[in-house]
């Protein structure tokens, strides 16, 4: 069920980029240290993207989700995703993309840009 949830929310996070102008590059890339959710350009920056997905707040908000060990990861992984492209942005950029799906509501979709 979780994984159904995580795969609903980065499917809404995609159609939010894309709705926002950001090109897809990747989704669900794998790297030797875990996966990034999604990778696209937004202008000249090469956007690397967590999604978090939550249906209540019990446990906090999506995106205090992303802890330390995360972000140090997202970056290892961004670093290994730029070698093996061999893509050379002028901007390297880490957003998150919050969603919080509400029983009987709309779901809320949140981009922080530049989140760390």
């Amino acid at each position: 069920m979780t994984q159904a949830v995580g795969a609903w929310g980065e499917r809404l996070a995609a159609a939010h980029l894309l709705a926002a102008g950001m090109v897809l590059l990747d989704r669900n890339w794998r790297g030797a240290a875990g996966e990034i959710d999604i990778i696209a350009r937004d202008g000249d920056a090469v956007v690397f993207c967590e999604v978090k997905t939550r249906r209540s707040a019990t446990y906090g908000t999506p995106a205090e989700a992303v802890a330390r060990a995360k972000v140090r990861r997202l970056r290892q992984l961004a670093a290994q995703w730029l070698a093996i492209t061999g893509v050379r942005p002028s901007e390297v950029r880490f957003d998150v993309v919050s969603v919080y799906a509400r029983r009987g509501a709309e779901p809320v979709v949140q981009h922080i840009r530049g989140a760390f």
